[in-house]
């Protein structure tokens, strides 16, 4: 049986929600613990009896982004698909996190560096192992002589992430394309760019 969650843990989900919006709107530096406090209509000090601090809020918001990633991504490792099918994957999946968390993503895209080093060096990590899954895809791809010779791995695999990283500047859940059909374009794009012609010629 499901406990469902308490009064504590639904302030607490208020609070990263509210820091998420307000971060990724005016920036990290920018907000205060009086902005969060004000936006949820509650006295600065009671954030306390939730929360650490600003910093715990941004790592929070960071961690929860990439762990989603993470999860994601896990079927894009399926290897009876071929890379094509992979790529697709991946980046309908990849596409979708952001989608699902505009304000949270937009918050790992462009706040993670006011984190210290220690905890910049952790994203940087994961963020490098995402890569790395559409790299080893894209590697695969024109090993197996799905993708053309030529293909940049690292230049594509940086494209097509950056294509999604911009989401949040554009996408919005109510306009006319849904997450799949974003992602749908951006992978018929991209593939269409790197797939082999095989028997043309």
């Amino acid at each position: 049986m499901t406990t469902a969650p308490g009064p504590s843990s639904e302030r607490k989900e208020q609070i990263y929600r509210t820091a998420a919006r307000l971060f990724s709107e005016v920036g990290y530096r920018s907000t205060s613990m009086r902005d969060i406090a004000a936006a949820l209509g509650i006295k600065a000090g009671s954030l306390y009896s939730h929360i650490e601090g600003k910093e715990e809020l941004l790592w929070g918001i960071v961690t929860r982004v990439a762990d989603e990633f993470d999860e994601a991504l896990r079927p894009a490792g399926d290897e009876a698909l071929s890379p094509s099918e992979r790529l697709r994957s991946a980046l309908t999946a990849y596409t979708e996190v952001v989608t699902r968390n505009l304000e949270y993503a937009t918050v790992l895209f462009s706040e993670w560096r006011q984190l210290p080093p220690e905890r910049q060096a952790q994203v940087k990590a994961r963020r490098d192992a995402v890569e790395r899954v559409f790299r080893d895809i894209l590697q695969e791809g024109v090993a197996v002589g799905d993708f053309v010779p030529d293909t940049d791995v690292k230049l594509t695999a940086v494209l097509a992430l950056s294509g999604a990283n911009w989401l949040p500047n554009w996408f919005r859940p109510e306009g006319s394309l849904g997450p799949g059909q974003v992602a749908e374009h951006f992978a018929a794009v991209l593939l269409r760019g790197i797939e082999a012609r095989h028997g043309e010629g």
